[in-house]
């Protein structure tokens, strides 16, 4: 083992059932005039000021001489009073959020990031963190093991022990799984990678090992081999509900539904299978761009407040074209059910008026105090840069190939961005983008970028999937759930039949809520507001998904009277339904397209290697 760096920790799960871990810090030496420590108050790829040091319940400081003062500075920081030789802070942390952002435990398994756990010391950062991850004394806990990609100093593999991390930013990008975890290992282009499986599940790990490697060999002859780490993880909670993933150096965590694994026994690729080999494929894109390929204003990261950019569109975004893009790509789903997703993205986009009144630049930039804190107003306010982020991904790829007939694409473009900025690690200025898709084409792309990026038009997919010999088709929805991506089930005649409230709901005890009032609708006409309680239609009672079955049922133009509670005061509404907006969209196959269609279509799905 190497020689102790000046800072160190010790963690351990001290007590599960109560959540809390217990954390030392030792820092030696102290600083004579008192010495700063802070914690991030959010944590990269999640841009939302989530103020982690809330969740430290007490905490003490002490040298070899006895216990010192340590005052709270401000929100995230503190500061211990002058003192010589070694200094220790003891503190405890309340991990109690079942999410990939923060930290969690409980008798079944543990999960941190150290944004949660691990106070920096100021003047400290730059240099080497060393961390001993300490078992539970719980005997519930006896057979516990730990995975992580933070470098391993003593210890078995997935054994507790000490670990060590260059600086505080590599320490702080290694997410720590603990548990009675399923653990299996794969290759990819010759690199050793492994998934953690917690929670209750019956998944087939061959499988999955077998898809994944297509997944992430597909990403890395894209941008070249090798990749840009030693080893990867796949860290992989299995709940009952839930989704979402965190992107790290080299590593992912991921939350899923259990059933979303691919089964024992079942071959097809199912809906929910599907959408959890795209959240991997998204994930494991931010390998190099995001995570690698990043915004000036994210190098270096200023962990205590916001980094704002207008390029989330393009970091996000892009990584959410290319992860549905990566399926396809590995021959694990064929050109229809990838059109089926494109649908998808399309429909999120173009279900909510947000789009018209919000740039996905200013999306990106006010992400901080919009995207991440959506209210009732949302679809009416904003634009996701995420889904409409990658409409204009796909608008460019495809502009690309138009120009170029096929010659190009956009993966060039991600090619021109590791080399020039993830592997030199100089950030992307905010137009940086369009530069590059100049370099690409030898066309100056500021007149087709700018309505979609900076001003609030839809990205023209209509006309540039045409080229490739796609048909883009709006429908209405005809069902709270119907998320768009095929072609439905209604006949013209069910559409002219059908009304609409123009709302979003959800079903009470009794009555249903209006989570959102969509700007020119029936409702939002008739008065109704987000968080109206409807109970009665007409005189007769509503629950569950009655409210919007119930209006499709009339015709538009017909007069309903609509009884609702606002907080505890029932009031009467007279709401005249209008038809549905056609909102759902869905892509099909030309099957009159041409030979220079096809070709273009074969160039665009097709992974161009450099």
């Amino acid at each position: 083992m190497t020689q102790t760096p000046p800072i160190s920790y010790r963690v351990q799960p001290s007590d599960p059932s109560a959540h809390v871990y217990s954390v030392e810090l030792r820092l030696e030496p102290a600083t004579p005039k008192g010495q700063l420590f802070w914690l991030p108050a959010w944590i990269p790829g999640s841009y939302l000021i989530r103020e982690f040091a809330k969740n430290i319940v007490r905490i003490e400081a002490s040298t070899e001489a006895g216990p010192i003062a340590v005052e709270k500075v401000d929100k995230d920081r503190f500061r211990t009073a002058p003192a010589e030789g070694p200094l220790t802070l003891r503190y405890e942390v309340y991990a109690w959020d079942l999410s990939v952002r923060t930290a969690h435990l409980d008798q079944t398994h543990g999960f941190y990031n150290a944004t949660s756990l691990c106070l920096a010391a100021e003047g400290y950062e730059s240099g080497a963190h060393r961390v001993t991850i300490c078992a539970p004394e719980d005997p519930q806990c006896a057979n516990w093991q730990v995975a992580t990609t933070l470098p391993r100093l003593d210890g078995d593999q997935l054994g507790f022990g000490v670990f060590e991390a260059s600086n505080y930013d590599e320490l702080i990008d290694h997410p720590v799984e603990m548990g009675t975890f399923t653990h299996f290992t794969f290759e990819a282009a010759g690199v050793s990678h492994e998934v953690a499986i917690t929670g209750r599940h019956s998944c087939d790990a061959e499988r999955l090992s077998r898809d994944l490697k297509v997944i992430c060999e597909s990403h890395i002859n894209m941008f070249g081999s090798p990749p840009p780490m030693d080893r990867y993880l796949f860290m992989v909670m299995a709940v009952g509900s839930g989704y979402g993933g965190l992107e790290h150096r080299s590593s992912t965590a991921l939350i899923c539904d259990r059933d979303d694994l691919p089964q024992r026994g079942v071959s097809e690729v199912t809906s929910g299978y599907r959408q959890f080999l795209g959240l991997c494929s998204h994930e494991y894109f931010h390998l190099w761009n995001v995570k690698r390929i990043k915004p000036a204003a994210f190098t270096p990261f200023r962990l205590n407040e916001e980094s704002y950019t207008e390029l989330l569109w393009a970091f996000e975004g892009i990584t959410s074209y290319y992860d549905d893009l990566g399926l396809i790509r590995s021959g694990l789903i064929d050109a229809k059910s990838y059109l089926e997703l494109v649908g998808r993205t399309a429909s999120r986009v173009y279900a909510g008026s947000g789009r018209t009144k919000q740039s996905l630049a200013a999306s990106s930039f006010d992400a901080w105090t919009k995207f991440y804190r959506q209210d009732e107003n949302a679809p009416n306010a904003i634009v996701s840069y995420y889904a409409k982020g990658a409409l204009a991904a796909l608008a460019i790829d495809l502009y690309i190939v138009r120009v170029t007939d096929g010659a190009k694409s956009l993966d060039d473009v991600m090619r021109l961005l590791w080399t020039r900025h993830g592997q030199t690690g100089v950030g992307v200025p905010e137009r940086g983008i369009e530069g590059l898709v100049n370099e690409v084409t030898g066309e100056d792309c500021t007149d087709f970028v700018t309505p979609f990026l900076y001003e609030t038009e839809d990205a023209p997919i209509e006309d540039l999937l045409a080229d490739v010999g796609v048909r883009v088709v709006f429908r209405p929805a005809e069902s709270d759930g119907d998320r768009g991506g095929t072609a439905g089930k209604w006949a013209e005649a069910d559409v002219a039949r059908a009304g609409d409230l123009g709302v979003k709901t959800k079903s009470l005890g009794a009555g249903v809520k209006l989570t959102h009032v969509l700007d020119g609708g029936a409702a939002r006409a008739a008065g109704l507001s987000a968080g109206d309680v409807v109970v009665a239609m007409d005189g007769l009672r509503v629950t569950g998904g009655q409210l919007t079955a119930r209006a499709r049922s009339m015709g538009p133009g017909t007069s309903v009277e609509m009884h609702a509670f606002r907080r505890d005061e029932l009031m009467t509404f007279t709401v005249q339904l209008q038809s549905p907006p056609h909102d759902r969209v869905y892509l099909r196959l030309d099957d009159s397209a041409d030979a220079d269609c096809l070709k273009r279509r074969e160039s665009w799905l097709s992974t161009r290697e450099d």
